[in-house]
């Protein structure tokens, strides 16, 4: 069994990539890795909180990894963390990184060029270069009872309005043409909340939204178990 470091992002395409991952009979998740900004304590452009991130990673059956950087990241900065986690990753006898990339091959390639020689070798079981193909993908995703929330999107590429949508049928639906439906040219981010790659949903209750940076941001918020919100 090929042992494997899965890029977690939180989102939809993350949840997706686990769950192909754990139809194939060669490989096991050792660990699931995330990307924080340090000062706000949340998922690096996806904003979700920690605990949202943590209940993620108790659901799915995985540890989590959790590398804080600055925000801004210079570039040098981020690449120096990763290459120290990848360096822990292959003492611990991790033999490969699992990423969610759908279709941008400058994306890939930065990553190939990132991990040579670095003893883990890069997989992308969702990638293909056909960018049409995420009409399907996302489709496929929401059939399968894949549940998401869009957590932050960018306003020059998608109305304001959709911050906090669900990610299903109806929001393909209403997507303008110049959008990809899986968001892979970062239009939106989601978090993900229930699916096949889960034990049990996670229980998330939609917060405020706010505009920063650039960004909208709706913010998801845990909700304990006991709980009847």
């Amino acid at each position: 069994m090929n042992k494997i470091l899965v890029s977690w992002s939180s989102g939809k395409d993350s949840a997706w990539l686990v769950h192909v991952l754990r139809q194939r009979g060669d490989v096991a998740i050792g660990a699931l890795l995330t990307t924080i900004n340090e000062g706000a304590q949340r998922v690096a452009m996806h904003a979700v909180r920690i605990d949202v991130l943590r209940a993620q990673a108790e659901s799915i059956g995985a540890p989590l990894w959790i590398v804080p950087i600055p925000s801004p990241c210079p570039n040098a900065v981020y690449e120096a963390a990763m290459a120290e986690t990848v360096a822990r990753a292959a003492r611990e006898g991790f033999t490969h990184a699992a990423f969610g990339d759908l279709f941008l091959d400058d994306i890939r390639r930065y990553r190939e060029d990132r991990l040579a020689g670095s003893g883990l070798t890069p997989l992308f079981p969702l990638f293909d270069r056909e960018p049409t193909w995420t009409s399907r993908l996302a489709r496929e995703m929401i059939a399968a009872g894949v549940k998401a929330r869009i957590t932050c999107l960018n306003p020059k590429r998608l109305d304001a309005r959709f911050a906090g949508r669900e990610f299903d049928a109806a929001l393909l639906d209403d997507l303008p043409a110049s959008v990809d439906p899986c968001a892979e040219r970062g239009e939106f981010h989601t978090c993900a909340y229930d699916g096949p790659m889960f034990r049990a949903p996670i229980r998330v209750g939609t917060g405020i939204t706010v505009e920063r940076d650039g960004f909208v941001f709706t913010d998801l918020c845990l909700i304990p178990a006991a709980s009847s919100v």
